[in-house]
């Protein structure tokens, strides 16, 4: 058992040399360049540069028979592709429907690590995880995620989330982020690169890694109507039709900044 520390005091409390110092109330300052909280083994580290030097990328590829819909689905992450796994999973991303934001980056009770397992649920929710993990394995930086898509609106979004699966089935939101553009009405295939903030969590022996993609995470962003008119305009919504891709010509993947357990 991971004994738990006081996370807003041992956050407050670096801070006020640091204020001291540029306020003028002190002479030196002495502190570490960089300070890190590694959620999982819930400890401060103190590091000299960002990103870490030792950082060494991972790819986890998307992999599925096309049924990636819900944590119920048949998506997996692999460290290399599939070739009886390369199916096109699709999902139906309707405004008026969203997908409602578990935990994350925002202010309120409504912040932070959330279970994931509600969200998971829907079939409009991607859900691919890796292989029980045999050792830890920490990510620490920013994770990217390189996707191929193609859509039937004239703009939508594409959500990605990364996720802690514990060993008892609970799984917990480490960072997220949306990405929205315009797409060319003509079935076309594009490569979008999601880039995640920052993060630090070591997966222990047990957990799995997930990965969810969406289209929505509401109210933490806007609705997309998926019209391509402007927001403050458009007074109508349509649904847009998602489609994922995962083969050797389309290497859908999650890449992770991962440090060595010899830290």
């Amino acid at each position: 058992m991971i004994e738990e520390i006081p996370f807003r005091a041992s956050v407050v409390i670096p801070a006020i040399p640091w204020f001291d110092y540029h306020l003028g109330l002190s002479e030196s300052l002495e502190m570490p360049k960089v300070k890190i909280f590694v959620m999982g083994d819930n400890i401060w580290r103190e590091e000299n540069e960002w990103p870490l030097n030792r950082t060494k990328v991972l790819s986890y590829y998307l992999n599925s028979q096309g049924s990636a819909n819900s944590a119920t689905g048949d998506g997996k992450l692999s460290l290399a592709l599939d070739p009886e796994d390369q199916a096109i999973d699709h999902y139906i991303y309707n405004p008026s429907n969203p997908v409602p934001t578990a935990g994350g980056a925002m202010l309120g009770l409504r912040a932070g690590m959330q279970v994931q397992n509600s969200v998971e649920s829907r079939e409009d929710v991607l859900v691919y995880t890796s292989e029980v993990l045999s050792q830890r394995l920490e990510v620490t930086g920013e994770v990217i995620v390189e996707l191929y898509v193609s859509t039937d609106a004239p703009s939508t979004d594409f959500t990605a989330k990364l996720v802690d699966v514990y060993p008892d089935g609970n799984a917990y939101n480490l960072s997220d982020t949306i990405l929205r553009r315009s797409f060319p009405v003509d079935g076309g295939v594009y490569k979008l690169i999601l880039s995640l903030p920052p993060t630090s969590n070591a997966f222990h022996q047990g957990h799995r890694i997930r990965l969810e993609v969406s289209s929505s995470n509401f109210p933490h962003f806007d609705r997309n109507p998926n019209t391509g008119a402007r927001f403050d305009r458009e007074e109508n919504s349509r649904v847009a039709r998602q489609y994922i891709y995962h083969s050797e010509q389309y290497p859908s993947r999650i890449l992770l900044p991962i440090i060595p357990n010899n830290n």
